[in-house]
Order: C-alpha cells, then structure tokens, then sequence
C-alpha cells in the first residue's frame, strides 16, 4: 500500500479477538490487548494466547462500556506498573474508573485504585465513557471521561465543574491530585479536573516532543473533533457544537462563543473516532508529527498533517474499508500498531520500499 508520503505494507499480528478495545507493547515485545468484555489477552511470537490475564475487577460491559484502555508506566521497565480503564459498575449504574497493578505469571497483582468518581457520578446507561491514559514527561497522566450521554443543554455534565463527567482529567502517577490542577481551590469542583466541555473523548495522547496534550472526541450527529487541550479551559460541548442531534434537531444556533475553544479540525459527517497517535517513530520519517486517528463508522484510518503551531494543514485517509479502527500505537521499531473492533484482530503497518 503507498500513502501520499510512505509506502508500506500490513501485517496481521492476532485475529480472533472480541471487540478490542487497546493495545500496549510490553518492553519484551509482547502486546497487551484490552477486550471490551473485560479481558485482558497477551500477543506473543505472533499469535493470540489462549490463557487471560486473571486478577482483573469486574466491568459494566454494556454498550460501549468494558475493559477500556491499557497502558504502560513511562518507566514500566523499573516499576512494573500497568494502568488500565473499565467502565466501574455500581447496580445498574456506572462511570469510569482508573486502577493500576503490575503483571506477574498471567495475574494482575499488586493493584491499587487511582481515580473513583463519588456516587452521585455513577448514572445509568451504556454511552460516552472515554477513556484514554496518556503519560507526560512530568510525572502526571491524563484521561478523558466522556458525559455519559446527558441532555444536549446548557445544563449537560460537561459543563458542570461539581462531577467528573465530560471532562479531562490529571493525576500524579501514584493518584494523588496535582496542587497546580486549575480547579484545585474553586469551592464545589472535582480537583482531578484539567479542561472541560467535551463530549466523548475516546483519544487522548501526550506528545512529549512539541508538549501538546490532544485529544479527539464523539460529536453526535456531525461534529467529530480534534482538540489541543489545555489547562482550565472550556471546550464548549453541548454550548457550541459543528453537529446535531441524531434526531435531526438543533442542539444549539452557535459553532463558536467567546471563552470556548474551537477544535483544531472537525469533521461533518462524524467518521467516530476512537484511537489518537502523533507519530515519533524512526521507521516512517515522513510521517514524523503527524498525527493518526482511527474511525469506527467511517471504517478508516486519518492522517493529519501539522505545521508548526499545531495547526491542521492536511489530511489523507488509509486503510479505508477495512473495518472498525479502534485504536492505533507507534511499537518500538517504529511501526503502527492498528487495533480492529470488528473483525476483531491487531495488525502493524511497517515500511515497504
């Protein structure tokens, strides 16, 4: 296959999978893969092991909650800790929860609870969970909680500072809240609070070279989005919004408002992003800074290209028609690591000449 600016070729790396929903490479090589269903499955010398991880909490696997997102410690090699997010059910009610733990003979030991809503967070139904992890260079990780599908209305969660819903959040590694979180001293705010008004970020990566926090989310009928997140802001879901209901209703007259960010590139229709990537890899040097973000209805993986303020310049589209794209990682040498939702199955692009 050839884009614009690489050429390369797909290699499928496990099929069979059960709608997964991430992957994280292991410094062995081996590949973590989160099933949405709540298990976690070790790729290993190219095939799929048949043995789950043991040890993991129970999830709400309702919709498009589950066993979310897997990913390793900056420093995994010296530490051991693994981060995963899962839909925490409570009786018929559920919100996201973060927990890490380290892996030892196929169990998940050594667990510990980093971020749990209050109650009042947990509500019923089965949409717009989020959730991403993604590290910084500082010591903190980030993750985005999606609105859990509330009125399309100023009154919507994500433009509610008291609850976790709709929002990005930062922690220290170990789940303590960040003195400098900009909502640490407002009377009434959740303190794990970084930005808010968003929608449904279900990607959400670090990019420790330019010090870029991005993020892309579910709009709802139109509006697909590609933020730039930064502290304290307000990203305007449901106030402003390139989309409509699925009804075909309004949500609301305005695309932009003064105090609310504008998307660094939207989309209409919605392709439904899932997975993000800026790509700092050795293998595909023409790709380098691009960022990648992969489309569930739309069946195909994007490709971004940005100039130097962060601004989207250019697009191209790959892998179209092959399927429900989930997520999307760069490996230690350089390739893509391409998660499929359905057909459940992880490939790799590498590079041809």
């Amino acid at each position: 296959m050839s884009s614009d600016k690489e050429n390369f070729k797909v290699e499928v790396l496990a099929e069979g999978l059960s709608n997964p929903w991430a992957v994280a490479e292991l410094p062995d090589g081996r590949l973590l893969v989160t099933e949405r269903s709540g298990a976690l499955r070790i790729i290993e010398g190219g095939r799929l092991l048949e043995a789950k991880v043991a040890g993991l909490p129970p999830v709400f696997a309702q919709g498009q909650g589950g066993l979310l997102d897997v990913e390793l410690h900056p420093d995994y090699a010296s530490n051991g800790w693994l981060y995963l997010s899962f839909s925490d059910p409570r009786g018929d009610r559920a919100t996201t929860k973060i927990i890490r733990g380290r892996l030892k003979d196929m169990v998940l030991v050594d667990q510990e609870v980093l971020f749990q809503a209050p109650d009042a967070d947990y509500f019923k139904g089965g949409v717009h969970f989020g959730c991403r992890i993604t590290f910084d260079h500082k010591g903190f990780f980030y993750f985005g909680i999606g609105d859990r599908g509330d009125k399309t209305d100023p009154s919507n969660h994500a433009q509610k500072l008291t609850n976790c819903a709709g929002k990005i959040h930062r922690l220290h590694d170990d789940g303590r809240i960040p003195a400098d979180n900009p909502f640490v001293k407002t009377p009434g705010a959740l303190p794990s609070i970084w930005a808010y008004g968003v929608r449904n970020p279900q990607g959400l990566v670090y990019d420790v070279k330019t010090d870029r926090l991005w993020e892309c989310e579910h709009g709802p009928k139109g509006g697909d989005e590609l933020n730039l997140i930064e502290r304290g802001k307000n990203y305007g879901w449901p106030l402003i919004t390139y989309g409509i209901n699925y009804s075909g209703t309004p949500i609301t007259n305005h695309t932009s408002q003064d105090g609310l960010e504008q998307p660094v590139k939207y989309w209409v229709p919605s392709p439904a992003f899932s997975g993000l990537e800026v790509y700092n890899g050795r293998a595909f040097k023409a790709w380098a800074g691009n960022i990648f973000l992969t489309a569930l209805a739309h069946q195909k993986l994007i490709r971004v290209e940005l100039d130097a303020n962060g601004s989207a310049i250019r697009e191209e589209i790959l892998l179209e028609k092959t399927g429900r794209i989930r997520d999307i990682r760069t490996l230690q040498d350089g390739s893509l690591c391409v998660v499929y939702d359905d057909p459940g199955k992880v490939v790799r692009l590498v590079p041809t000449p």
